[in-house]
């Protein structure tokens, strides 16, 4: 193999961008299915033996159930199989929106079909068996109560918003804690006059350390450093310059913002040395990590345990004041629901099919990013390619002789950036130099 081959190879990009908890989402779509299955089968096999019209129409609405987390758990699955496939250009990631956009039309779907036979009911009344239709509404929320605890089950939703301490251990005077102030990123350490306040700064500007104090004088900055220690080992020194009023680290901090900082400063002839743990956070910027697959499942299951709420209200009513007009109103307002859900799914999902900006936040600071050192961002392409993953096509025009390479590195700092194509234009002038 020649050297430009090994190069060639060692830079082939992965397109393989499904989502973290992809495979035991699949595992837990399939279970939810075998759980509506063995359901639709016994309330078929129970009508069929006992005579219940009732039970058996609830059996084969628990099949339309089962077929539309049918469509979840293959979405899943073929998007696992093909991850490889070099015919899709950016990867199976988009599967899952695929089958959400699906689900929810068929949602939608079903929502007009319950406003149809609620609205049948009201001008056509019918009487109602409450002796089973009640406790088949119990045993259908029932169902779809089990059907929401697996689906979520074990799937860690929560995301750290705290900042733990890590020990300290310096010269001087050493401490193990640092105390949270009012912002989510800033931190207050030390004690009395050299007490100092470490915050993340990103309003506008790349993220720097910024160092201020409400208590005496800052610290000389050059007697100030901060390194950072990740989960992974990587460490990164941070140098200081006074900004008037203030004092910040002349290099960006690469994102994820998950790390260690000890921080160390001199001042008035006494040493400090104080730990932080900075821990990531979702600023509302996080809706390109949504799973719509299982948000699609979800809502399904979640739907009609509402309706069956909503009808076992409805019944309840209607036994106990003869108020059959409450069975179709309890049909009509979960139609209404339904249909709000179905909606929220389309809008979501179609906005990925259609390739819209996934993040506004991340573009944001996508283009201060390059545009900090005075070159120009003059086209930005950012699509989902997957749950947790983004596309980028990035132009930029230097006066300068920086290369694809410097800005990738640049934007290293982006961890959902997972397929960066970048083009870097000279105006002609720096051309002929």
């Amino acid at each position: 193999m020649t050297d430009l081959q090994a190069a060639a190879l060692s830079a082939r990009h992965n397109h393989v961008f499904l989502g973290p908890d992809h495979a035991r989402a699949e595992r837990r779509t399939w279970a939810v299915i075998w759980l509506c299955a063995a359901m639709m089968v016994a309330e078929i096999a129970g009508g069929a033996m006992f005579g219940s019209l009732a039970l058996i129409a609830d059996g084969l609405h628990m099949s339309t159930h089962a077929g539309a987390l049918l469509l979840a758990a293959l979405a899943y699955t073929y998007a696992r199989r093909h991850a490889n496939d070099d015919s899709f250009t950016f990867g199976t990631g988009k599967f899952g929106d695929l089958a959400g956009y699906t689900s929810a039309i068929i949602l939608a779907m079903i929502a007009l079909l319950i406003a149809y036979e609620a609205i049948e009911r009201f001008l056509n009344p019918v009487p109602i068996s409450f002796r089973e239709a009640i406790p088949i509404a119990v045993l259908g929320l029932a169902v779809n109560v089990a059907s929401a605890w697996l689906l979520s089950g074990g799937h860690d939703h929560g995301h750290s918003h705290g900042h733990h301490h890590g020990p300290g251990h310096g010269h001087g005077h050493s401490h193990d804690h640092a105390n949270h102030d009012h912002d989510e990123e800033s931190f207050a350490v030390g004690d009395g006059d050299d007490r100092l306040t470490v915050a993340v700064f990103e309003d506008g500007v790349p993220p720097r350390f910024r160092i201020t104090t409400d208590a005496g004088a800052l610290p000389d900055a050059a007697a100030l450093t901060i390194e950072t220690v990740r989960p992974d080992g990587a460490r990164q020194l941070f140098a200081f310059e006074n900004r008037g009023g203030y004092l910040e680290s002349r290099d960006d901090i690469p994102e994820p913002h998950a790390f260690t900082a000890r921080v160390r400063w001199r001042i008035a002839g006494r040493d400090h040395d104080h730990a932080i743990a900075f821990a990531e956070h979702d600023h509302g910027g996080g809706a390109h990590h949504r799973d719509n697959n299982m948000r699609a499942a979800l809502v399904h299951v979640i739907a009609d345990a509402a309706v069956s709420v909503l009808v076992i209200l409805g019944l309840v009513l209607a036994r106990a004041f003869g108020w059959l007009w409450m069975d179709p109103l309890a049909g009509l307002v979960g139609a209404l629901v339904i249909a709000n859900w179905s909606y929220g799914l389309v809008r979501d999902t179609g906005s990925i099919l259609l390739d819209r900006t996934a993040d506004r936040q991340i573009a944001d600071k996508v283009r201060r990013t390059i545009e900090a050192d005075g070159d120009e961002l003059t086209d930005l392409h950012l699509w989902r390619l997957g749950p947790g993953h983004l596309g980028a096509i990035v132009s930029i025009m230097t006066a300068t002789m920086r290369d694809g390479d410097y800005y990738r590195g640049r934007l290293a700092r982006f961890a959902d950036l997972s397929h960066v194509t970048i083009e870097v234009r000279h105006p002609p002038a720096a051309r002929a130099a």
